[in-house]
């Protein structure tokens, strides 16, 4: 469970850090008439702070590191 959110956090770091966030793209109805539809397509922005990049890197980093450590849960 800690390699898979390790490797989370690190690819979020990398994301904040490269790219400063990320963007998704959203559809909204905005009229059915009878057998005519009409939509918007809107995007949205998620902007990460540096920081927050940084913190998530170095903390997946931690995360992966302290799974290949001595201590075994099978005896």
């Amino acid at each position: 469970m800690n390699k898979i959110l390790g490797m989370i956090l690190i690819a979020v770091g990398l994301v904040g850090l490269v790219w400063g966030g990320f963007s998704y793209t959203t559809r909204d109805k905005v009229a059915d008439i009878g057998p005519i539809d009409i939509t918007r397509n809107k995007t949205h922005s998620v902007p990460l702070p540096p920081i927050i990049g940084a913190v998530a890197l170095v903390g997946g980093i931690v995360l992966l590191m302290s799974g290949k450590g001595g201590m075994s849960a099978t005896r």
